[in-house]
């Protein structure tokens, strides 16, 4: 998934709870921390990648195992500040990250590309390309098989992005006064 894919599944997942938990929209912090947890995996893993540290774009930063180390940290520092909400919203961005780069063939029973998630403990290229676990039921192959067109698959990023900022907008635009000049 592409950044703007990512960052629209994280604020709508947000948005989501936000909206069910508080009944109110996101606030510019947690909008901000929406942002930054969205991308913090490929900011970490792409520019590794790029100069040969790691194999892929999808190791360190994709894990679960630093994800757990991460979340705890971020969570101990928010304890300690008062900012729980704001940890609550990086850690849904962040995981969201997580469960959006699972390739949509998973759910047709091909494990192929998830191994990222269990990085270091399980080598990437652990599942062969047809290697099925499963047969999954006629529901799920009627929803998946499409997504795993790219066309299909990015217009549904680009396609949730666009509701993502027409929700954000529609709430005010929370976090832009982050970047807007003072007066």
């Amino acid at each position: 998934m592409l950044p703007w894919g990512h960052l629209g599944v994280a604020y709508l997942c947000y948005w989501l709870y936000s909206h069910g938990r508080f009944r109110r929209p996101p606030t510019p912090a947690t909008v901000l921390a929406v942002l930054v947890g969205s991308q913090l995996a490929d900011l970490i893993d792409k520019p590794l990648w790029w100069l040969g540290v790691f194999p892929t774009g999808r190791d360190l930063g994709h894990s679960l195992l630093f994800a757990t180390v991460l979340l705890v940290a971020v969570y101990a520092v928010a304890i300690a500040l008062e900012r729980v909400a704001v940890a609550t919203a990086f850690t849904i961005a962040h995981l969201s990250h997580l469960i959006a780069d699972l390739p949509p063939r998973l759910a047709l029973g091909y494990p192929f590309g998830t191994e990222f998630l269990l990085w270091p403990l399980v080598s990437h290229r652990t599942f062969g390309y047809n290697e099925r676990l499963f047969d999954p039921p006629a529901a799920a192959e009627t929803l998946a098989t499409p997504l795993t067109d790219p066309v299909v698959f990015h217009a549904l990023e680009v396609g949730l992005f666009v509701l993502a900022a027409a929700l954000w907008v529609r709430d005010g635009a929370p976090g832009l006064e982050y970047v807007r000049p003072r007066g």
